[in-house]
């Protein structure tokens, strides 16, 4: 354990988070997706809401501001989104990223083919339907010259 580093943080997962670059996508995937059909990178979360995680990483994340760094799935025809679930998590951005836009929402396989091109999927114990989350890296500010 380390100072400053939320528990829900793995070893595993702050090495990912630190090896990222600008514009790398990674997928917070409920415990329903496909992530090990969609990615050969896959970390496991199991147990840890996405809510939860984003409050553990979005300190350490910097989210892009050139593009859209969030992206949700949007429902399937004939299915309805839970607004709550949006809401959760966009409580848990707006701790740390207060200027931060709601996610675009996109086609199930158009969310699909981004996981596919992700850096990582990390597979968290989210049981919320629809409850698959991108996060797009940003450049992270540079800390001030040690003296």
């Amino acid at each position: 354990m380390l100072k400053g580093i939320a528990p829900v943080i793995s070893p595993e997962l702050l090495k990912v988070l630190a090896e990222m670059g600008h514009g790398d996508e990674l997928i917070l995937a409920d415990a329903h997706f496909p992530g090990h059909t969609m990615n050969p990178r896959v970390l496991r979360a199991d147990g840890i809401g996405i809510a939860t995680l984003l409050d553990g990483m979005l300190p350490l994340f910097e989210l892009d501001s050139y593009a859209d760094p969030l992206v949700m799935m949007a429902a399937v025809e004939g299915d309805q989104l839970d607004p709550a679930v949006e809401t959760n998590y966009m409580g848990a951005v707006h701790r740390h990223a207060p200027g931060a836009k709601p996610p675009v929402r996109i086609d199930r396989f158009a969310f699909y083919d981004r996981a596919r091109q992700a850096f990582a999927v990390v597979m968290t114990g989210e049981t919320a339907k629809y409850g698959n989350i991108l996060l797009k890296k940003g450049v992270t500010p540079g800390a001030p010259p040690h003296a």
